[in-house]
C-alpha cells in the first residue's frame, strides 16, 4: 500500500471537500427551486455549521482502525477491571510493583457510542481513594473504535492504594485492560542538547523537561522567517516582513530558554532558513537562501548568539556548515540525551531534515549519547493531536502503522509547570497573533455544538496542544 506525504493527504483532502461542495450546491439549489429561496438559504447556513461542527477535522485515516505499538521493553502488569476500577492484581501488588517515576501505558480498545460520532469521546481518570493527584481526562477521535493507548503516568500510587477509576465519556470501555510500565533515567539530571528545527519547537515539545533539567543547551536550526503576511499591516513590503519575522523569532529562540533557566551562552540560532532545510540535504556544497526574505547569509539571524561559531567566518547556508554547527556544538555541550524531531511521526520537511542533520552530525563529532528522545510537534495524520483541551493528559498519538519499536517516555507536568511553558509559547512572536475571522467563527461553533473549550491561554493551537499534563517523547539507542 503506497504511503502518501501530508501535503498529498491535504490536496485528497481538499478535492473530497470540493465534490462534497458541488453536491450540496446541487442539493440547495434543488431545495430552492421546490421549497423557496428561504429554505434554501437555511440549508446553506445548516450545511455550512454542520461542516465547521463536526466535518472540518483534519483526519487522515479510519477512526475504525487500531492503533499500533510494539512497546518492546516494557513490562506487562497483571491489572483487574471491574465496577469501572483499575486495580493491579494480587499477584503484581506490593509497594515494589510500581515506582511512582515510570511511564504507564494502558491499552484498551474503546468504541465511540453514537454521540460519540459528534461529541468527542474520552477517558476520565480518577483516584478511588482522595489524594493529591487530580483527575485526568483523555480524548480520542470522534468515532473511534479499536485499539487506543492511554497515559497513566503519575497514578502509579493511586494504582498501588486503591486503584483507578476509569469513566467513557461519549465511548465504551472494555471488559479487560493491558498495562505496560517503564522505569526511565531521570532526565532531568541528565546534560541535554535539544535540536529544535524552528523557534518554539523546543517550549512546544520539551519546556517542562528542560525547565526542571539540570544541564540544558539548545540550539534551533532555522529563523522561521516564512509567513510572515501578519506583518504587511504595517506598511512594508513582503521581503521587509519576512526580515523582521525572522529577526523577531531568532530573538525567541535565545531570548525566551532564559524564562526556563537556560543559560544565554548555551543557546544557539543558526539562522538557516525555513523549509529550506531539504533543499541543502539535496545538494550539501549549494547554498540556499530564504524562499522569502531574498537573503542568504545566516549571520543576519545569528546576532544573539552568546558564542560564535566557525561558520561565522562565511555565512553560508549549506548543509555542510549546519552538520559543522551541529558537530561543534555537541562537541561543546557532551549531550547525555539528545532530543530531536521524531523522524517518522513528525512529517514536517524541517523536522525530518533537522533530525537527519543531527544524527550526520553525531556520526562526525566523536561524541557519544545515551539514548535519543524524539518528539513529535506535528504529525503525519492528525492536526488535532493531542487531542482535549488544555491541562488534559496526553494519549500516545495515533500509529495505524508500527514503525518502530521505541518505548514512550512521559513526563508529567505540574499545574505550575504547565502555566510557565503557555507563559514560555506566550512571548513566542509567532503564537500571538489572532486567528482569523474565519477560525475564530469555527472555534465559537465547535464550542457551542461540540463542547471543544478554547484554552485559557491563549487562541492559536499550541497553547491547547502543548500546554498538557504530559510531555511524551520515544526514547530511541544512538546506535547507527
Amino acid at each position: 500500500m503506497r504511503s502518501y506525504t501530508k501535503a498529498e493527504l491535504l490536496r485528497r483532502h481538499r478535492r473530497k471537500k470540493r465534490l462534497l461542495l458541488v453536491m450540496t450546491l446541487f442539493a440547495v439549489c434543488g431545495l430552492g427551486f421546490f421549497a423557496g429561496i428561504f429554505w434554501a438559504f437555511a440549508g446553506i447556513a445548516f450545511f455550512w455549521i454542520a461542516h465547521e461542527a463536526w466535518f472540518s477535522d483534519h483526519l487522515f485515516y479510519s477512526p475504525a482502525a487500531d492503533d499500533r505499538y510494539t512497546l518492546t521493553g516494557m513490562e506487562a502488569v497483571p491489572v483487574t477491571f471491574s465496577d469501572g476500577c483499575l486495580r493491579l492484581a494480587t499477584e503484581a501488588g506490593g509497594a515494589s510493583a510500581l515506582d511512582p517515576d515510570d511511564t504507564l501505558i494502558l491499552a484498551a480498545r474503546l468504541r465511540a457510542t453514537w454521540l460519540g460520532r459528534f461529541l468527542d469521546p474520552a477517558v476520565g481518570i480518577a483516584a478511588v481513594n482522595p489524594s493529591d493527584m487530580a483527575a485526568d481526562r483523555q480524548t480520542f477521535e470522534r468515532g473511534a473504535k479499536g485499539l487506543r493507548y492511554l497515559n497513566l503516568t503519575g497514578f502509579a500510587r493511586a494504582l498501588q492504594e486503591g486503584g483507578v477509576r476509569l469513566s467513557g465519556q461519549h465511548c465504551r470501555l472494555p471488559d479487560t485492560f493491558l498495562l505496560w510500565k517503564k522505569g526511565f533515567p531521570d532526565y532531568r539530571q541528565k546534560r541535554l542538547l535539544i535540536v529544535a528545527p524552528h523557534a518554539d519547537d523546543a517550549e512546544i515539545a520539551a519546556f517542562g523537561l528542560y525547565s526542571a533539567a539540570k544541564d540544558v543547551w539548545i540550539v534551533t536550526l532555522t529563523a522561521g522567517e516564512t509567513e510572515a503576511a501578519h506583518y504587511l499591516r504595517l506598511g512594508i513590503s513582503g521581503v521587509e516582513a519576512a526580515r523582521l519575522k525572522g529577526r523577531l523569532r531568532a530573538w525567541d529562540s535565545v531570548a525566551v530558554p532564559r524564562w526556563g533557566g537556560v543559560p544565554p551562552d548555551r543557546v544557539w540560532q543558526l539562522g538557516y532558513f525555513c523549509l529550506c532545510l531539504s533543499a541543502m540535504q539535496n545538494a550539501p556544497d549549494e547554498s540556499v537562501g530564504s524562499k522569502e526574505a531574498d537573503w542568504r547569509d545566516t549571520r543576519l539571524f545569528r546576532a544573539w548568539n552568546a558564542r560564535s561559531l566557525a561558520s561565522d567566518a562565511d555565512g553560508r547556508p549549506t548543509w555542510r556548515n549546519l552538520v559543522a554547527d551541529l558537530a561543534e556544538i555537541m562537541r561543546l555541550s557532551k549531550p547525555e540525551v539528545l532530543l530531536v524531531p521524531h523522524p517518522e511521526l513528525d512529517p514536517h520537511p524541517d523536522h525530518v531534515a533537522a533530525h537527519a542533520a543531527a544524527m550526520e552530525a553525531l556520526r562526525s563529532c566523536g561524541q557519544r549519547v545515551e539514548t535519543l528522545l524524539c518528539y513529535a510537534n506535528h504529525l503525519h495524520d492528525n492536526d488535532l493531536w493531542p487531542m482535549g483541551g488544555a491541562g488534559d493528559g496526553v494519549a500516545l498519538p495515533p500509529r495505524k502503522a508500527d514503525t518502530g519499536e521505541e518505548p514512550p517516555y512521559a513526563l508529567p507536568l505540574s499545574p505550575a509547570l504547565q502555566r510557565d511553558k503557555a507563559m514560555a509559547l506566550g512571548m513566542m512572536h509567532d503564537l500571538a497573533p489572532r486567528l482569523s475571522r474565519k477560525k475564530r467563527l469555527r472555534r465559537a461553533v465547535q464550542w457551542l455544538l461540540a463542547g471543544r473549550a478554547p484554552s485559557l491561554f491563549g487562541e492559536n493551537e499550541y497553547f491547547r496542544k502543548a500546554v498538557r499534563r504530559h510531555e511524551v517523547f520515544f526514547a530511541r539507542s544512538p546506535d547507527f
